[in-house]
C-alpha cells in the first residue's frame, strides 16, 4: 500500500515508529547514493550510541579504555583487602533491606552517513538524519551540536535532514516557519548555506549532493525513498489513520489532512 501523502507522512514521526524509519531511511539513502555517485567515492554508515534512562537523561557512549584496571590500582586494592584482615568483626545487624525499583535504561543507536574518497578515506560529505535525541535538550543534542560545529570548521560538506516537527531548534533565528527543513552546507561556501524549508503538504525537495568542488552534484530523490521505506516497512499495518498524527496539526493543516485521508 502506498502512503496517502504526497510528501512526508506525519505518522512516521511517531516515536514508536521513528527508530525503525530512521534506520531504514539511512540504508535506503546509502543504497541510492551508490547508484548516482562515481566509483571515486564510498558510502559508510556510521553509528553513535547512547544510554537513555527513564528520567530522560542521556549518556553518550564512547569507545571504552582497553585497560580497565591499572597495576597501581590493583596494588591499592590488594592492600585494602589485606588491611581488612586486621579489622574486628562487627556485631550482626537486625536491619532489614528495603525493596526499591532501579531506573531502567535503553541503548539507543543513531546512524548517519559519510561519503568518503575511495583512495584516501577522506570524508567529503556527512549526511545526518535528525532524531528526537538530536533535537531535545540533553547529551544527545549537545553531542550532535559539537559534531556539527566541528564539521563547520573543516572541508567536509554537511547535509542535515530534519523530518521531525518537534523542537525546531536549529538556526531558529534565520529559518522561515515550516514543518520540515533540510540544510545543505557546502564547505567552500561557508558561512552561507542552502536551507530547504517545506510543509507537510509539500513534496520533499530533491537534494543536490555536494562532492569535490567543481564536480557535478548528483540529485537524490528523497521523496521516493520515503515512499519506498513506507511500503517496504508495511507501516500501513502499524498506523491507525482514524486517529490524528502526533505531534498535533494546526487547524488549517488538520482540515487538509482529513481531506487527504478521506479521499485516500
Amino acid at each position: 500500500m502506498s502512503s496517502p501523502f504526497i510528501g512526508m507522512n506525519p505518522y512516521l514521526e511517531n516515536p514508536e515508529l521513528w527508530s525503525s524509519v530512521h534506520s531504514r531511511l539511512i540504508v535506503a539513502i546509502a543504497d541510492a547514493l551508490a547508484d548516482i555517485i562515481s566509483q571515486d567515492y564510498r558510502i559508510e554508515i556510521e553509528k553513535r550510541t547512547y544510554w537513555s534512562d527513564d528520567t530522560g537523561e542521556d549518556l553518550l557512549i564512547g569507545i571504552p579504555d582497553v585497560a580497565l584496571l591499572s597495576s597501581a590500582a590493583k596494588n591499592k586494592d590488594a592492600k585494602a583487602i589485606k588491611d581488612t584482615n586486621s579489622i574486628a568483626v562487627a556485631e550482626r545487624t537486625t536491619i532489614k533491606p528495603t525493596r526499591i525499583l532501579l531506573p531502567t535504561s535503553e541503548e539507543i543507536n543513531e546512524r548517519y552517513l559519510e561519503i568518503r574518497e575511495a583512495k584516501t578515506g577522506k570524508v567529503i560529505t556527512a549526511i545526518e538524519l535528525l532524531s528526537p535525541k538530536n533535537k531535545k535538550a540533553g547529551e544527545g543534542r549537545e553531542a550532535y551540536l559539537r559534531k556539527r560545529q566541528r564539521i563547520f570548521q573543516t572541508q567536509t560538506h554537511l547535509i542535515e535532514i530534519d523530518l521531525l516537527r518537534i523542537h525546531p531548534l536549529f538556526l531558529q533565528a534565520q529559518i522561515p516557519l515550516s514543518d520540515y527543513r533540510i540544510l545543505i552546507s557546502r564547505s567552500y561556501e561557508r558561512p552561507s548555506a542552502d536551507l530547504y524549508a517545506f510543509s507537510i503538504r509539500d513534496r520533499i525537495p530533491d537534494l543536490p549532493i555536494p562532492l569535490r568542488q567543481g564536480e557535478l552534484e548528483p540529485i537524490l530523490d528523497l521523496q521516493s525513498l520515503i515512499h519506498q521505506v513506507y511500503q517496504r516497512g508495511r507501516y500501513e499495518l502499524a498506523i491507525d489513520y482514524s486517529q490524528p498524527p502526533k505531534p498535533a496539526l494546526n487547524e488549517e493543516d488538520l482540515t487538509w489532512f482529513r481531506s487527504v485521508i478521506n479521499h485516500g
